[in-house]
């Protein structure tokens, strides 16, 4: 299964007395990196959402997960101040007011607004319930994100058949084109050789003359290179239907298939199979491209 590292999915919902939102967006990653935002009064639930993301098999891309909780019922919540902060964030908004000559009317309930400066006291039990709470948003969210993956994943699954089947194409013209380019290549060079041989009036051997043809006709053959290329579009195909991620596997392969064509290019005689190359290698080009986008 192709499946997209730039995706979305939002979920919000009602639990516990609490109103969750999470959002997660991705974009391209190497690697699996997870950034979580979420309020200071429920940051204990970080640690557990990466891993609980790379059990949902999320396991490519920049991923941000942005949390927002507010509690809506919970009579029986502890709330205590966090002095220190409160005290910095204070200082910080008289020091904006003196820097900016800005009105000052801090009060009570403008600070307040600030929900980092409380402290929700929770028992072990409360906080297993907290995640469960967050685990129901969190769980829905991620199946839209992954539904949002596997849309453009399809789409680029697509694109990629559509370009290898354009290449395959491709490798049937050069092949047609190099063995007339061959043959006429191998009767160019023994009829040069007879000529130059007589007008020196050299006393040629007629065995080694077809043997030296035939050797410098191999240098110029490139059926190696399209068996080559051939078994890597019946790979490529193969990787495409995976369930598992692809994105690395398919990167190797589009190097061994630009391997491949350099290969042809630098052997080729025939000003056709080097336009044809030149395609190929734009179409190699455009796949690279392409699976950067894939987890």
């Amino acid at each position: 299964m192709i499946r997209s590292m730039t995706a979305f999915g939002r979920a919000r919902e009602t639990v516990g007395g609490k109103d969750i939102t999470v959002e997660i967006k991705s974009v391209n990653n190497r690697f699996f990196d997870c950034s979580v935002k979420l309020p200071r009064a429920f940051s204990f639930l970080e640690e557990r959402i990466k891993p609980h993301l790379q059990s949902a098999s999320v396991s490519r891309g920049k991923v941000d997960v942005f949390i927002t909780i507010d509690v809506v019922n919970s009579p029986d919540v502890e709330i205590a101040l966090d002095e220190g902060y409160a005290n910095a964030y204070i200082k910080a908004l008289r020091a904006l007011g003196d820097r900016f000559g800005l009105k000052d009317d801090l009060s009570i309930m403008t600070v307040a607004q600030n929900r980092d400066l409380f402290i929700v006291q929770k028992s072990e039990e409360d906080t297993e319930k907290d995640w469960a709470d967050l685990r129901v948003v969190l769980d829905a969210a991620i199946a839209r994100f992954l539904a949002a993956r596997t849309r453009e994943g399809e789409n680029i699954r697509r694109d990629l058949s559509d370009k290898i089947e354009a290449i395959r194409q491709n490798v049937d013209r050069i092949e047609t084109l190099s063995l007339a380019d061959t043959a006429s290549y191998r009767d160019k060079l023994e009829a040069k050789l007879r000529e130059m041989l007589a007008d020196n009036r050299i006393v040629f051997d007629e065995n080694r003359i077809l043997t030296e043809c035939a050797i410098f006709a191999d240098r110029i053959a490139i059926d190696e290179e399209l068996v080559r290329l051939r078994s890597h579009f019946d790979g490529f195909a193969d990787i495409l239907a995976s369930e598992e991620p692809v994105g690395r596997r398919l990167d190797f392969l589009v190097q061994e298939l630009n391997r491949e064509t350099n290969t042809i290019g630098s052997k080729c005689q025939n000003s056709d199979i080097a336009r044809l190359v030149v395609d190929i290698k734009c179409e190699i080009e455009k796949i690279r491209e392409q699976i950067q986008n894939i987890e």
